[in-house]
């Protein structure tokens, strides 16, 4: 996401990188090969503090309405990655969340 300011003809602009793009970087990236192969799974394991520290990123341009709904939507683009949560699925992480086992804060 770009955004761009003008104030007496001086343009500002700032680049909010995606949830992909900083959970990739949470993860350590990953080594491209020569071959430019597809679908490039993300095995990696992240905390739940590096997923709260990434909604807290980009929590600006979701549509969430809350900071829980912010979470649940990083875990979603972590679980396309391929990445799990503090060794467990990403299911299992959002099905504590849903079920008021595991508080989410700012």
């Amino acid at each position: 996401m770009v955004n761009l300011r003008c104030q007496n003809r001086n343009a500002d602009v700032t680049v909010i990188p995606t949830s992909s793009a900083l959970l990739i970087k949470e993860i350590g990236g990953y080594e491209r090969d020569r071959k430019k192969t597809k679908n490039v799974k993300h095995n990696g394991n992240l905390t739940l503090e590096q997923v709260i520290k990434v909604a807290r990123a980009v929590e600006e341009k979701s549509l969430a309405k809350t900071f829980t709904g912010t979470v649940k939507q990083v875990l979603g683009t972590a679980q396309s990655l391929g990445a799990t949560v503090d060794g467990q699925t990403v299911k299992a992480i959002i099905g504590k969340i849903n079920s008021g086992e595991l508080k989410v804060e700012k």
